[in-house]
């Protein structure tokens, strides 16, 4: 099987919908790799930050996106898999809203979702690959053997995100984290490179109110393996 043909599943959806969790999950129980596109959206964000280049500055963010040198480590299930920038361990640094807020706004520049591109697809490999993304299945691969688009509703992420920011010793109100999480989603659907949508043939999975192996269990039936 050459590396093109190489199965990919993919599963797109809006941040808090447990998208992060499942395709680790998946990707350890099928024995796949795993592509987590968001923290590349995330790393060029803070890649540049670190460079001192602007967030306008599309030239150079162009740069960046392209020079990045990155790696996906796996972790003991249910934990977001490790991220490596040159080097160094920046899972937690990306996971920050901070960061999530600067990457989504970098997301809608065009030239750099192209400069991603390819960095995307390289993943592809055998024996098949797990993609986490927003526009996995209607941009980056297309072809996919599976589609799925994970979502559950604006207050029950908020929910999930302010839980995990109090555990972190962040002190954050649920107001606030659910204002931040309808503003990204307005911009990511509105958005005109790659809106966030379900692809025309994915299998859209609910996960408001279900336990992540509830979902793990739909996205296994999803992909035939249940």
């Amino acid at each position: 099987m050459s590396k093109d043909n190489a199965p990919v599943i993919a599963v797109d959806g809006p941040g808090g919908s447990g998208k992060g969790t499942v395709t680790q999950m998946l990707a350890k129980k099928l024995g796949w790799h795993l592509l987590d596109s968001g923290a590349l959206y995330r790393l060029t964000a803070l890649a540049a930050i670190r460079q001192n280049v602007s967030l306008d500055n599309e030239t150079e963010l162009v740069r960046v996106a392209a020079s990045l040198d990155v790696a996906f480590e796996p972790t003991p299930e249910g934990e977001p898999a490790k991220v490596i920038l040159a080097g160094e361990d920046v899972t937690a640094e990306i996971r920050t809203e901070t960061c999530g807020d600067n990457a989504s706004r970098i997301a809608v520049m065009q030239s750099v979702r192209d400069a991603l591109l390819q960095r995307q697809r390289d993943f592809q490999q055998e024996p098949g690959l797990v993609a986490d993304g927003r526009d996995m299945g209607t941009v980056v691969f297309p072809n996919a053997s599976v589609k799925i688009f994970l979502t559950a509703s604006a207050e029950e992420r908020a929910h999930r995100r302010y839980s995990q920011l109090k555990a972190a010793g962040v002190d954050v109100s649920i107001d606030a984290v659910l204002e931040e999480i309808r503003v990204r989603d307005e911009r990511d659907i509105n958005r005109s490179a790659a809106p966030l949508k379900p692809a025309d043939d994915a299998q859209v999975i609910d996960s408001t109110g279900l336990s992540i192996k509830e979902v793990l269990s739909r996205c296994l039936a999803a992909v035939g393996q249940a």
